[in-house]
């Protein structure tokens, strides 16, 4: 009894194309596969861009409450301070300055009247003055930048006084905010604040001297 089986020969060329088309379509299952564990479902792959981010819920600032004041009315129920119902006075730090010294200028605000109401006492509102004699020599609003407008409360009897600011004991123009300026004379000179708040001119002025 023979022990060889049938002849193994070359198979027909079908064969081998079939076999070869059934390894290239388990290789791309597989690849498929890979991708759709990397690459989710409708994810470009990339970088998003600024409309698709979402910002997560709890990182979203949710809209402040009205605050209550201290007689606990809320913003909405102040009115806004009429004409004559508050007073501005111009301050200074010191009456008089050495030499190389600035003066610090600031201004109070004092609501007088009988009930609370609501000014703009932001920097777009506010200015400050200085002359000397008649020459006006220095004028906040002339290169101020990045004005701002706030709302604040006014509390009967309650004055407010600003931030202080330094004067740089230079004139000031328009034409002169990207250059160096002239020094105001000193030595003794005499000089006056003049302040005006959201509209009201402040009552009087601060003297002051430089030396």
């Amino acid at each position: 009894m023979s022990t060889l089986r049938d002849p193994v020969g070359p198979k027909d060329r079908k064969v081998y194309v079939r076999r070869r088309l059934i390894v290239l379509l388990v290789l791309l299952a597989v690849v498929a596969v890979v991708v759709l564990i990397i690459v989710r479902p409708g994810s470009s792959g990339g970088v998003a861009s600024a409309g698709e981010v979402e910002v997560p819920e709890d990182l979203v600032e949710s809209p402040a409450p009205d605050s209550d004041d201290a007689d606990g009315a809320g913003d909405g129920d102040v009115a806004a301070c009429s004409a004559g119902q508050f007073s501005v006075a111009p301050a200074t730090d010191k009456g008089d300055y050495a030499a190389g010294e600035l003066p610090q200028l600031s201004l109070s605000v004092e609501n007088t009247g009988e009930e609370p109401c609501s000014a703009d006492l932001g920097s777009a509102n506010l200015q400050f003055v200085i002359v000397s004699g008649d020459d006006e020599v220095w004028r906040s609003a002339d290169c101020q930048e990045n004005a701002e407008h706030l709302a604040v409360i006014l509390e009967p009897g309650k004055p407010l006084d600003t931030e202080a600011i330094p004067w740089d004991r230079t004139r000031s123009s328009p034409e002169t905010c990207d250059i160096s300026r002239d020094p105001v004379a000193a030595g003794g000179a005499s000089y006056h604040l003049r302040a005006t708040a959201a509209g009201t001119q402040g009552t009087g002025t601060a003297q002051f001297l430089l030396y």
